[in-house]
């Protein structure tokens, strides 16, 4: 997993969790926001029909390596 893949999953997690907190935080009588659409991956050939796989968790080495 490289660099590139790790970022676009953490700004993936972010909009996730924006995108939650925003579901429950809205007027009850309002529309439910649109859930967030994947950050493509470099390399990913999926053709935008099909739906978006969720990523692989990275291993704690590659988090060491990302964050160092």
């Amino acid at each position: 997993m490289t660099r590139p893949v790790l970022l676009a999953a953490a700004v993936d997690h972010l909009a996730a969790a924006r995108w939650r907190f925003a579901s429950v935080d809205i007027d009850e009588d309002s529309d439910p926001p649109e859930p967030p659409i994947p950050v493509p991956r470099p390399g990913d050939e999926a053709a935008p029909d099909e739906p978006a796989k969720a990523p692989q968790a990275p291993s704690p080495n590659e988090l060491a390596r990302f964050f160092a």
